[in-house]
Formats: C-alpha cells, structure tokens, sequence
C-alpha cells in the first residue's frame, strides 16, 4: 500500500522536473591562494638569548635551558640530534623555522648549508664540493652561482663570523 502511495505521488513529479527549465549552476571560484608566509628572522643558536629563545613557538623555559645547554653547535645536524632528544622530528623541523647554526664556509656540511635561502639537496652539495673557499666573499660568490636570483643579504646573515 505505501508502496503504492508512493509511486502515485512520485511519477507526476518525475514529469514535471522534464518540463523544469533548466536552471544554469553559478560559476564555481577558484579557491583564495593561500596568505604568503611571513618571514622570520631567524635567531643565530649560538648566540640568541634566553629572551629570543622563548620568544619561538613552544619554547617554555626547558627546552630554552636545552638549547643553550648544548652550544656551540657546529651544525645544525647537532642541533637536530641534542633537541631530538627532548621532542619529536616534527617539533625539531618546527624549530627550524626560528633558528639557525652560524655556517662555517669551509667546513659547513651540505644539511647546514641548506639553511640558506634558496638551498635544497643539489646546491648545497655543491657549494660543499668548492670547500674551501677561504672568505665569505668567496662563498657568497660561490652561492649566487649556484642560487640564481638567491638573496645574497640574506643568506650572509648566516654565515659565522
């Protein structure tokens, strides 16, 4: 009987959406681009204090005592290893964002070495193979040959003094 009811009311509906006219979907809009990053200024490990420490995202007052418990860090391998300890790879990686190992031109490892704006895998295996290079001068050369349009400034702020 319901069965019935239904199909009675079903099939005039059914032919009345044929004589619908047919109604045109909105254009559908791309989707916003993302909002740029806003860049950071990262702080030199080595030499940041307390202060610049606690300044970065989930730094409280221990992981700060650890990242100054283990300076001078010669890389920022030995940065992920020390923190690694405390925190998980996600949270060291996080981290990252807000600091930097000062790089030694002629001894910098290629992981360090991709702390420089613009350095993936490739350049920095390359700027490692022109060690030594005896000046930052020499390896900022080095880095914009190997960087096109790289921000020469900016990647001088990481260099050790």
């Amino acid at each position: 009987m319901r069965l019935a009811l239904l199909l009675a009311l079903a099939l005039p509906l059914a032919a009345c959406a044929d004589d619908a006219p047919e109604v045109e979907a909105p254009p559908v809009e791309a989707p916003a681009a993302p909002a740029p990053a806003v860049a950071v200024e990262k702080v030199n490990l080595n030499t940041a204090t307390e202060a610049d420490f606690l300044a970065i995202p989930d730094v409280g007052d221990r992981m700060a005592h650890e990242f100054d418990e283990y300076r001078p860090y010669a890389s920022i391998v030995d940065f992920r290893r020390e923190i690694g300890k405390y925190v998980d790879e996600a949270q060291v990686a996080a981290y990252e964002e807000y600091v930097f190992v000062p790089i030694d031109v002629d001894a910098a490892d290629a992981e360090t070495l991709r702390q420089l704006p613009g350095v993936g895998a490739a350049e920095s295996v390359r700027l490692v193979g022109g060690q030594p290079y005896g000046s930052a001068e020499a390896f900022l050369d080095a880095y914009a040959e190997a960087v096109p349009g790289g921000d020469r400034d900016a990647a001088a702020r990481f260099l050790a003094e």
